[in-house]
């Protein structure tokens, strides 16, 4: 889940969280995220769009924490 969040492709975060609800059985993290099944397939498949509020009730029902650390600081480019 970490490095979904680093690449920073909100896809990516999605298709990571679908897989790991997958792996913990979709409709127990359906309901402890107070979402519907379907709904909650539809939100975490490729073509889906879900919302950021979706996407904290997920990462709650799954246990899990996202947290925000500074980014790296990036040298200048050098001009010439």
């Amino acid at each position: 889940m970490s490095r979904a969040l680093e690449d920073g492709d909100p896809a990516v975060v999605a298709a990571a969280l679908g897989d790991i609800a997958r792996a913990k059985g979709m409709t127990q993290v359906a309901r402890d995220a107070g979402l519907g099944r379907e709904s909650l397939y539809k939100a975490l498949s490729p073509a889906g769009n879900p919302e950021f509020a979706t996407i904290l009730k997920v990462v709650a029902a799954l246990g899990l924490q996202l947290h925000a650390t500074p980014a790296p600081t990036r040298l200048p480019a050098v001009q010439r």
